[in-house]
């Protein structure tokens, strides 16, 4: 449709009419929704069954009698890579990570240069989190376990083909993050309660109490910009 659309006002603007606000307008949009079109087929490709799926594990969460929650991310990154090197059929894949340490400010310039790297790339981003897994702050409460950090382009399919102008900037600027976390929180120490239960054994009843109050939390509203 964007072609013949774009045709049309550039023959309405040659005859003088005045399009050329519209025409340009219409150019910009489908440029936004030719970078759309290209962000999302990179995560397109053919599949038979399991044929051609990847799934990159990041974390194992428990295993009969102990959840793993509070297992240090590289040690359990490098028990999946010994699954990966493993596995026969290519459906598990390595997953890239690097450590940062925040006190450094070249070791910070590097995580952000294999940010910009991997999105410019086409990739979707990474997750920051702290290496310890299980973290907690100076008045022992449950540190969010981790943030989602989105390249520019990946995020065209999360918010829309035109999110990246300055108009829908500035709206997606003024959201409020605040019951988004609240709700990240209490999730998780929902989570960690749940693994807990099935690691020692409890009733599926007690370990489905903590899964289905994270469910009755992700039916809560929050702002759909999010």
């Amino acid at each position: 449709a964007f072609p013949a659309v774009t045709q049309a006002l550039e023959a309405a603007v040659a005859r003088g009419v005045d399009a050329a606000g519209l025409l340009a307008a219409q150019r910009e949009r489908a440029v936004d929704a030719a970078a759309f079109t290209e962000a999302y087929r990179r995560y397109c490709w053919t599949t038979d069954g399991l044929d051609g799926a990847r799934l990159a594990p990041f974390q194992l969460l428990a295993v009969r009698g102990r959840s793993l929650a509070a297992v240090p991310h590289d040690q359990q990154l490098a028990w999946l890579d010994r699954l990966v090197e493993h596995d026969p059929t290519g459906l598990l894949q390595v997953t890239r990570r690097l450590i940062v340490d925040t006190g450094d400010e070249e070791s910070v310039r590097s995580g952000t240069d294999w940010w910009l790297e991997m999105t410019e790339r086409g990739g979707e981003g990474m997750v920051v989190k702290p290496l310890q897994a299980l973290a907690r702050d100076e008045k022992g409460r449950l540190v969010q376990p981790g943030i989602k950090v989105r390249g520019r382009e990946y995020l065209r399919i999360i918010y829309g083909p035109e999110y990246t102008r300055p108009e829908n900037l500035a709206r997606l600027r003024n959201r409020f993050l605040g019951h988004k976390r609240s709700l990240a929180l209490r999730e998780y120490a929902l989570g960690l309660e749940a693994l807990d239960r099935l690691a020692e054994g409890e009733p599926l009843w007690r370990v489905h109490e903590a899964v289905f109050a994270v469910l009755a939390l992700e039916s809560e509203p929050v702002d759909p910009r999010l």
